[in-house]
């Protein structure tokens, strides 16, 4: 069985920064689709970001320029970097193996 694993979520000010880990075990990430989402209290589970087996990348047009996916195949682990977070980025966020895996989820919260 997969298990992934995220961390790095936390209280930041609005205009920071913060950078999510996600730990995959039970098969190596490096032929695999990674993917971010986030689910914000009220509202359904939403895309943000994914990278692909050669390093492409997709993100939502809410955090184009802010955000960055990337992945470490060596340490099995993809990471988002979010910057000049704003508070409607406010979510638990899940990290997603080929649309099949998930991880527990890591809240971040942005104050305003």
């Amino acid at each position: 069985q997969v298990h992934l694993a995220e961390s790095g979520g936390g209280l930041v000010q609005a205009g920071g920064s913060l950078r999510l880990s996600c730990q995959a075990s039970g098969r190596n990430i490096s032929h695999y689709t990674m993917a971010w989402f986030r689910r914000a209290l009220g509202k359904e589970r939403e895309f943000v970001a994914t990278i692909y087996w050669g390093g492409s990348t997709h993100y939502a047009d809410s955090v184009k320029g802010r955000f960055t996916i990337s992945r470490d195949n060596a340490k099995n682990t993809a990471y988002l970097q979010m910057n000049s977070l704003k508070p409607e980025d406010t979510a638990v966020y899940f990290c997603n193996q080929d649309s099949i895996y998930w991880g527990q989820g890591t809240q971040v919260t942005v104050a305003s």
